[in-house]
């Protein structure tokens, strides 16, 4: 995915690879449906750069995101580039806490979607009643909400309350995926985000089939014997990227 030619001044090529990924991340998202105004975050780990990490810049919407004007920060907020813009500290606190603890937490995503929100603010949470919710069965995470993520002392709660998880619903809040990779990372949002839209439309119908514990099992089994071209996500995030550059290939600058 990199253009050497277009590579910002300083930036090794391995980060400039990952700020273009990082980059087309965020206009995938956009595209979906999946913007915030100026706000919530996906950030990715810069690459031989123990501690470093990548961001939105606080200010631009997800459409305006591009390789070149992603803030390089370290795990205490500190920038590590001359970017003009600031980090939201909402965004940077919940964030550096995980990619300071979770080695493979190499992408992190958190979105306030409406059917996301909307299935992390009621009783139970996401349930086993369609084939996405179903992978996801015994493998997501819940958060009492305590306001808006600025509190360093949070940290330790959500710790605890993620576990050996990399999928968790904030209470009241919203949608929070991390990823091996990126692509991993982009297709657990979008399986996620997929399994509360339809959580939301059965609902409204009547008395959702709860689908058994036994068939789960069968159902999770399986889909980690399929074989994924790339690795998780990588074929799908392919294909958005696509798309996008249908439209705007403003993001590899």
């Amino acid at each position: 995915m990199a253009t050497a030619l277009a590579q910002k001044p300083g930036v090794t090529e391995a980060e400039w690879e990952a700020r273009q990924q990082l980059a087309a991340c965020y206009r995938v998202f956009d595209m979906l449906g999946w913007s915030e105004m100026i706000y919530n975050h996906i950030t990715l780990k810069v690459p031989g750069e123990e501690g470093a990490f990548l961001i939105n810049p606080f200010g631009l919407h997800f459409s305006e995101v591009k390789a070149s004007n992603l803030v390089k920060i370290d795990l205490d907020g500190n920038k590590l580039d001359d970017s003009p813009y600031p980090v939201n500290r909402a965004g940077f606190v919940q964030h550096a806490l995980f990619h300071r603890h979770l080695p493979d937490a190499h992408c992190i995503a958190h979105t306030h979607t409406t059917a996301g929100m909307a299935v992390a603010s009621v009783e139970g949470g996401l349930r086993p009643t369609n084939f996405y919710a179903c992978s996801f069965a015994g493998q997501i995470a819940y958060h009492d909400f305590e306001g808006v993520t600025v509190r360093d002392e949070e940290g330790a709660r959500l710790l605890e309350h993620l576990g050996d998880k990399r999928v968790m619903l904030l209470r009241n809040h919203g949608i929070l995926v991390m990823g091996r990779t990126l692509p991993e990372a982009f297709i657990k949002h979008w399986s996620l985000q997929r399994a509360c839209e339809i959580q939301i439309a059965t609902a409204s119908m009547g008395t959702p089939l709860v689908v058994s514990d036994e068939v789960v099992t069968v159902h999770q089994r399986d889909l980690h014997m399929a074989q994924v071209p790339g690795g998780p996500g990588a074929a799908d995030f392919a294909a958005m990227v696509r798309l996008v550059d249908r439209t705007d290939k403003s993001w590899r600058e």
